[in-house]
């Protein structure tokens, strides 16, 4: 009995470390960008530096969770919307979600979320996010709620093109996002819509950027 109460302590220390880990790189390199030191995250999470290196083997690995953390929470919200009875409501609060976490964690992803699609793990979710996201706009062009032509890779594109376009204004004004998702919203409706002058995007596929064509 006392092995497995240990047992269970030192499990729930890893995940304890782990998430004050990745709590403090993402703040540490969203300030520093990849220069922030491994040594450095973890006096900033209270931990010895080896224990930073028993969870992450590579600073790159680290980024990489951190890149997966978010893309696990999207993935999520769009499943918990997949039952909901009116598709177009689902697929609007999924879009607000997904530009909300763009935003909440914007430095992040401008300084460093790029060199994260080296990870095949970070790649594959990204996979994941897409199909989920085609489940949801499939139900919106069922309901004709959205036009025929979009897709789920629409949707997940259209999330970084409305927190980019956002971007140079909200340091003074946080929440100015919210007028360029409404204008996507507006571009998605069924009503009215006219032919898109090019065809839709298939499986959404990122490419490792390590990769030389």
């Amino acid at each position: 009995m006392t092995g497995t109460t240990a047992a269970t302590g030192r499990r729930a220390d890893n995940v304890r470390n782990r998430r004050l880990l990745l709590e403090a790189a993402s703040t540490a390199f969203a300030e520093q960008g990849r220069e922030a030191s491994m040594g450095e995250i973890a006096q900033r999470a209270g931990l010895a530096k080896g224990t930073v290196f028993r969870h992450f083997a590579s600073k790159d690995d680290l980024l990489a969770a951190i890149m997966l953390q978010m893309l696990d929470r999207l993935i999520g919200a769009a499943e918990r919307l997949m039952g909901a009875d009116d598709a177009a409501a689902a697929l609007r609060e999924f879009m607000t979600v997904g530009v909300e976490e763009l935003v909440a964690d914007r430095a992040f992803c401008e300084v460093i979320g790029r060199p994260s699609l080296q990870h095949s793990g970070v790649r594959d979710a990204i996979g994941r996010l897409g199909d989920a996201a085609e489940a949801l706009t499939a139900r919106a062009r069922e309901q004709g709620a959205v036009r025929g032509d979009i897709t789920g890779t629409d949707i997940v594109l259209l999330l970084g093109g409305i927190h980019q376009t956002a971007a140079p204004l909200l340091p003074a004004q946080p929440q100015a996002w919210r007028r360029y998702l409404e204008l996507a919203l507006d571009g998605l409706r069924a009503t009215g819509a006219g032919t898109l002058p090019h065809p839709p995007p298939g499986h959404l596929h990122i490419a490792d950027p390590s990769e030389h064509v």
